[in-house]
């Protein structure tokens, strides 16, 4: 069976972290493994010509951070690996989360010498919840950092996870000699020098032979035996099966900016992470080897080529295959709609791909049909759920600087919400537009791209608004509804769906909202039961 041996080659993965543990570095050095690229572009150095493969947008090559999640796929001892870069910058959780929705497994990274930071604590949160199998990279050995074993504490304490080393380091920082893999049982050394290249290992059965000593030197050949009848007598075996089920995480060293440990993390990777796994529709649950094609919008990206401003809806197929120029239904449309060209990617470059497999991304090109969450099916009525919007943090009015170009400002707000950028809230009371982001970092995105994208320019004023929370539907003849839509008028506003939202100006007025008002719900983020 074809089909079900190209499922089975699928690994769809993410790589999230918080800002700076080195992510978009190690989905560098997977791309080098991978054969993908010739020479990977160190993310911060601003000495080297060629910046990151994986960020495209002028702004991210500006400020050194990824503000969009970007699709790269690779083969690898034939697999097929998809891998969604995503943003670590909190001001892009949103991103994060809704990419999190397209991933059958996680990668998540960790920074030596800052352990587990506050954003790695919400992601993998969302991962929990989701039963997401988790793998854990502890990465920049080469710099000074905490000791392994409280590094390993802390996974397990701050992220409530169930760890099991399946590698372990010899030294740290100055004194880095390499790594130890549990794993494949053998030993892979530290140069120093491997940043374009890819080291040899060498392979120890026998820990106790004298080879060792020669290799390490005796006093780290000590500590490393110590170390590893620790994690031996200490740390659970590693269990696949636990491991699918999201319960118990593997961890591994290494230092992606100097090529160290990313193998052995890959070869592990490809052999125990899942291939597409099932997902939930509102009307069943979907496996991946069923006939019928269907798969989900989860992220829309305009202008990815400023030359032609077009726009991108990404879809991963969650069943049967997706061919080009066949006619698939646009669920929530309700029409048949045919694609000549969908898009497979690498980085940069993209190709028009004939037939897609479950575990893929694809990119459409798109005239405003799709918005994010959208399902295509072959014919069946499907919707895929768990694409929810958050309630933002930050609010401001967005102002027209320019009234010649007020066409193009709203062409471009229009369309920069629809990739969920931020949020758009037009205010009952006299129809002006407010603009919610999940962080303050977003309000220069948008500016910028405004103005570079659409030829608009657009100013802020401050709105002080402290949560924006969805009104779940009533009974509109329900006196209590009545009276909350007439008092609270002026903090009434509908979002781009036209779901009615309260904007509540601080805690205190939401809590006697709610205290006067309790037959209105109120939710804080857009899909509720």
């Amino acid at each position: 069976m074809e089909f079900e041996k190209e499922i089975a080659k699928r690994r769809t993965f993410g790589i999230i972290s918080h800002p700076d543990a080195g992510k978009t570095t190690l989905t560098e050095k997977l791309l080098l493994f991978g054969g993908a690229i010739q020479e990977a572009g160190a993310v911060k150095s601003n000495k080297i010509k060629k910046s990151a493969t994986s960020d495209f947008m002028e702004i991210e090559r500006q400020r050194g951070i990824s503000v969009a999640t970007s699709v790269l796929a690779f083969i690898y001892k034939d697999k097929k690996i998809n891998i969604l870069d995503t943003p670590g910058h909190k001001d892009f959780a949103e991103d994060t989360f809704r990419t999190l929705t397209a991933v059958d497994s996680v990668i998540v990274v960790i920074d030596v010498a800052k352990g587990v930071e506050e954003q790695t604590e919400k992601l993998v949160e969302v991962c929990r919840m989701r039963n997401i199998p988790m793998i854990v990279f502890i990465n920049k050995l080469d710099r000074e950092g905490k000791d392994a074993f409280d590094l390993l504490d802390e996974v397990e304490q701050k992220l409530g996870l169930r760890v099991t080393p399946l590698s372990f380091p010899i030294g740290m920082g100055y004194d880095f000699k390499g790594i130890y893999n549990i794993y494949e049982k053998n030993i892979n050394l530290f140069s120093g020098n491997s940043k374009k290249n890819i080291e040899e290992t060498i392979a120890f059965d026998n820990l106790d032979s004298p080879e060792l000593e020669k290799i390490i030197g005796t006093d780290a050949a000590e500590e490393l035996r110590d170390n590893l009848e620790l994690v031996d007598g200490v740390y659970p075996d590693f269990d696949k099966d636990a491991y699918l089920k999201g319960e118990l995480q593997p961890v591994f060293f290494g230092s992606a900016l100097n090529n160290f440990g990313v193998r052995e993390l890959l070869d592990c990777f490809v052999n125990i992470a899942p291939s597409p796994r099932p997902k939930k529709a509102e009307e069943r649950l979907v496996k991946a080897n069923e006939k019928g094609f269907s798969g989900f919008v989860f992220k829309i990206h305009a202008n990815m080529d400023p030359k032609h401003r077009d726009r991108l809806a990404f879809v991963k197929i969650v069943s049967g295959t997706f061919e080009r120029n066949t006619p698939y239904l646009h669920v929530r449309q309700g029409k048949k709609l045919k694609f000549s060209s969908p898009n497979a990617f690498f980085a940069e470059k993209k190709e028009i791909v004939d037939i897609s497999y479950p575990g893929d991304i694809v990119g459409l090109h798109d005239t405003g049909n799709f918005k994010i969450g959208d399902t295509l099916t072959s014919g069946e009525e499907l919707h895929y759920k768990g694409i929810p919007s958050f309630s933002p943090e930050h609010f401001r009015y967005i102002n027209n600087a320019d009234p010649m170009k007020a066409k193009q400002l709203y062409k471009g707000i229009d369309q920069l919400m629809d990739e969920g950028v931020a949020q758009l809230f037009t205010l009952e009371m006299n129809g002006r537009k407010v603009i919610g982001t999940v962080g303050a970092l977003q309000y220069e995105v948008i500016q910028y791209r405004l103005e570079h994208e659409y030829g608009a320019k657009c100013t802020y004023e401050n709105f002080p608004v402290h949560k924006a929370c969805w009104v779940e539907p009533k009974d509109e003849k329900n006196e209590e509804f009545q009276e909350f839509k007439r008092v609270k008028q002026k903090f009434l506003a509908t979002d781009k769906k036209g779901q009615l939202v309260f904007l509540a100006d601080s805690p205190f007025s939401l809590q006697m909202t709610q205290q006067k008002y309790p037959s209105v719900k109120l939710h804080y983020t857009s899909e509720f039961e």
